[in-house]
């Protein structure tokens, strides 16, 4: 596919709307649309400056398709570094329709996925972490993870990168330069600093690993699964949550027989709770289904709130669900309070400690959970200047960086020759390029951009 082209596509959703707007980008991009539109003035785009706005008509044959704004970007002062028009006309799907294919006629074509990002990428407006980032700011859909993509489009993941990257290429090229008088037998790379280079972004790779824990939720949303035994109140629960009736709530035993999911934003962040059928012995068929669901779901959450209703639930239960995920973090609940005494309580609280009192029904103790929620997230660091990753093609190539950077660690510690360790180095060199699109291939660029939005 040539990159060299001019292309066209809705920047805008399809649909109905008040406008729409239609991009066009390449060295065509202004001539063509010169030829189409007709400004109510009588200028010619082709002499107009870069960053303004145009009122006219888009005319076919002396027929007027719709009265437009045309904006004019020129290159390489515009998003894709080319020159581009956007045509803000009416939000009529015939009108778009028409539009477009007046342009191909002229000479355009359809853009791809993600093609317009991809030719700012190509034409070095931004890197391919950035690029990446714009896919994510498209679709975050709460605060976290909007902080999170803003940071990455700004250029704090690939700068951090970047930096590591130029400060092993230095040392490399000391390392290769060693290969040339192997004759001689000398040194050019200083091992003392080498080998603290290599403790330090050893290190800064860990801790960009390690934030991917929490990028990846805070992007995808915190899977939490609210289990328990029968009628406790756990789809109650989730309508209190979610504030609106989500779940059916039924007085009789197993009306969950399948899970049911939504979610909510918590100060920015999202929550996705998965209410599940009711763990208890059964031989409904269809009941037994949906507990194999439910162990299937607590699987893969990220917390598991255990709710139960009076002193006399069953305490195994919580115990054999403790012992089967030690590592998740499990928050006990008492629902219904209110029909408990003093007495119950406290027993409750002296044999199952950390345990929240609430009343689904009424709503009580709801806003008290939702503080606890928030303890798990370490939503401190949003506000801050730290590096989170979210992409776990960003996770994939650091973790083989720190394999190879540990490798080289290891040689140093052997005294491994330094040919040897030239091919650990440049294996690091690669999986830090790949993230920040110093290195790419067409695959690897056909994946990225193939999972954008026509448009962008």
């Amino acid at each position: 596919m040539s990159y060299t082209d001019t292309i066209i596509a809705m920047a805008t959703p399809s649909g109905i709307g008040a406008i729409a707007v239609i991009r066009i980008s390449g060295p065509k991009a202004i001539s063509i649309s010169d030829v189409l539109f007709q400004s109510i003035r009588n200028k010619k785009l082709i002499d107009q400056k870069s960053h303004t706005i145009h009122l006219g008509h888009i005319i076919e044959n002396d027929k007027i398709l719709d009265k437009v704004l045309v904006s004019i970007f020129k290159g390489p002062n515009s998003y894709t570094s080319e020159d581009i028009i956007e045509v803000s006309c009416h939000g009529s799907p015939y009108i778009q329709q028409q539009i477009i294919q007046l342009f191909l006629r002229h000479g355009c074509r359809m853009a791809t996925a993600g093609e317009f990002t991809l030719r700012a990428f190509l034409n070095g407006k931004m890197d391919l972490s950035q690029a990446e980032a714009v896919a994510d700011l498209i679709v975050s859909d709460s605060e976290a993870a909007h902080e999170i993509a803003m940071k990455q489009m700004r250029g704090g993941f690939s700068g951090e990168i970047e930096k590591l990257r130029e400060e092993l290429l230095n040392f490399a090229s000391l390392i290769e330069l060693e290969l040339d008088f192997s004759q001689e037998d000398v040194e050019f790379a200083d091992r003392t600093q080498f080998n603290e280079l290599m403790n330090r972004i050893s290190e800064t790779l860990k801790k960009l690993i390690d934030s991917f824990a929490l990028g990846n939720v805070i992007k995808n949303g915190i899977p939490i699964a609210i289990v328990g035994e029968p009628n406790v109140g756990k789809s109650t629960l989730l309508n209190a949550l979610l504030n609106e009736e989500r779940a059916i709530v039924s007085d009789i035993p197993g009306t969950t027989r399948d899970t049911v999911e939504d979610q909510i934003s918590i100060n920015g962040i999202n929550f996705r709770f998965v209410d599940t059928a009711g763990i208890r012995e059964t031989k409904d068929v269809v009941e037994k289904i949906g507990i194999e669901r439910t162990f299937e779901k607590i699987d893969k959450a990220k917390l598991i709130i255990f709710l139960f209703d009076s002193p006399d639930f069953d305490k195994a239960e919580l115990e054999n669900i403790r012992n089967r995920y030690p590592n998740k973090n499990l928050l006990p609940i008492c629902n219904k309070v209110d029909l408990l005494s003093n007495t119950e309580i406290n027993q409750l609280k002296s044999e199952i400690p950390n345990t929240l009192f609430i009343s689904a029904k009424a709503k009580k103790g709801i806003s008290e959970l939702e503080k606890e929620l928030l303890l798990l997230i370490d939503s401190g660091v949003l506000s801050g200047d730290e590096i989170i990753v979210t992409n776990s093609r960003h996770y994939d190539a650091l973790l083989k960086a720190l394999e190879e950077i540990q490798k080289v660690k290891e040689g140093m510690d052997v005294g491994l020759a330094s040919d040897l360790m030239a091919i650990d180095i440049r294996q690091t060199l690669f999986y830090l390029g790949e993230i920040t699109g110093s290195v790419t291939t067409d695959d690897l660029l056909g994946n990225i951009f193939s999972n954008f939005c026509i448009g962008k």
